[in-house]
């Protein structure tokens, strides 16, 4: 993939022009950078590494990430390397495991999708370049460039400029661009911390089913002691599996754990015709932050848009970003593309500009609500404890229970479980 072509945004003295700045190529900004080009705006997509790279994460998508795909036109069969999943796997309060696969709806397809994020990632910037974005690698944003108050270009760390009317942030959870405008995050909303692997096994590797693990323990499951937070194991097709474990905080106050020693303790404990033994582990132990409920506002001001973890848009159900990344880019390529069309810098304009930041509030607000009241109780272990007993041996209270945390219900119409989770959603102010 090249840095800059003959094609590129056009240069003034030393700096790019373009209509908007994408800082950071991850999902949120590789999908955002697609959704303005096919509009017809000159981007500018800015990526501080060189791909591929590679990020933590879980490498399992739900249904609503595969429908963001879909949408873009990407294929998602396995003949093109992805891997497909029925549902979700639960372990908790007894031996056997509980099976939920994904709902039947008119709104989200009923698979699910893995795949390594250093080929995922490489693959979504493909995608914007095909799409006439152009796409600057070793490119460290260092500060925003100022016209009074408001943002109409960045500068990298080596001293380049670009400039343009409107800037997205998809920099990340840190995003250094964010901070130069004085954005800081609100400590006050929930955090999610997780820590990931990959093992070779043959034994688990072509899993139909994601599985998660409600219950680690230092030992022998039952006889020993429980670990705080949950694990995962997703299967990627490759002879290698996705090995990892998170928790989350109602706040962001930090947590004196080390969640790499707890991640080995429970592996040392899996059954050992799984293989996650030292010497099929590949790589080492990564860990990352998962800011969660809108923690960094406003989504948009001064010319500066925030998407995905920038902007906290991680769920605090499950703590899944990519969907909610890839959704928040598009209605920002929506907005901005609005914008142009009404004349940048005009009071229509920036009218069309913060519809971006009400209709996120509109979508997600009243869920996200709904998600810090539940990450509130289940923090407490004697809670959660009596929600892994009594809750997952009934089938209609965990298939409603299902729907909500993996935010899949059909909002217009579908069965009483759709009905009321869209009223409790709309019901709840936003966060």
């Amino acid at each position: 993939m090249t840095q800059e072509d003959s094609a590129a945004p056009v240069r003034s003295g030393d700096a790019v022009e373009a209509d908007v700045i994408v800082v950071g190529a991850g999902p949120a900004g590789s999908t955002a950078a697609t959704w303005l080009a096919r509009r017809g705006l000159d981007v500018a997509l800015l990526e501080k590494a060189r791909f591929p790279r590679d990020k933590v994460c879980g490498d399992g998508l739900t249904p609503r990430a595969t429908k963001q795909l879909v949408r873009l036109g990407v294929d998602v069969s396995e003949a093109a390397g992805w891997k497909h999943n029925v549902g979700l796997r639960t372990y908790g309060a007894r031996r056997e495991p509980f099976h939920f696969p994904w709902p039947e709806l008119e709104s989200f397809p009923n698979y699910g999708l893995t795949r390594p994020r250093a080929d995922f990632d490489h693959l979504l910037a493909r995608l914007a370049t095909d799409a006439g974005a152009h796409l600057y690698e070793d490119t460290t944003v260092s500060e925003p460039i100022l016209a009074g108050e408001r943002i109409v270009g960045v500068r990298a760390k080596d001293g380049r400029t670009f400039r343009a009317p409107v800037t997205l942030a998809c920099d990340g959870n840190s995003s250094r661009l964010a901070l130069g405008m004085g954005l800081e995050k609100n400590r006050k909303r929930p955090m999610g911390v997780a820590v990931r692997t990959y093992y070779r096994s043959e034994a688990r590797t072509h899993d139909a089913w994601m599985e998660s693990h409600l219950q680690l323990w230092d030992g022998e499951p039952g006889r020993s002691h429980l670990l705080p937070g949950y694990g995962w194991v997703f299967a990627l097709g490759d002879g290698t599996v996705n090995v990892g474990m998170g928790t989350v905080s109602s706040t962001a106050s930090s947590q004196k754990v080390n969640f790499r020693d707890l991640l080995n303790t429970w592996v040392r404990n899996t059954p050992p015709e799984w293989g996650f033994t030292p010497e099929n582990q590949i790589g080492g132990v990564g860990s990352a932050a998962l800011p969660m409920s809108f923690n960094r506002k406003p989504a948009y001001g001064r010319g500066l848009l925030l998407v995905g973890d920038s902007g906290g848009m991680v769920s605090p159900f499950n703590g899944e970003g990519i969907p909610y990344a890839m959704e928040a880019a598009e209605m920002a390529a929506d907005a901005v593309a609005d914008a142009r069309s009404r004349g940048f810098g005009t009071p229509a304009a920036e009218r069309a500009l913060e519809g971006y930041a009400s209709r996120l509030s509109a979508e997600w607000g009243g869920y996200y609500r709904l998600g810090q009241v539940f990450v509130s109780l289940i923090e407490r272990p004697e809670v959660m404890a009596l929600c892994t007993r009594y809750g997952l041996p009934r089938p209609t209270l965990m298939k409603f229970t299902m729907k909500m945390l993996a935010h899949l219900y059909d909002t217009d119409d579908g069965d009483w479980m759709d009905k009321m989770l869209t009223s409790l959603s709309r019901m709840a102010p936003s966060a």
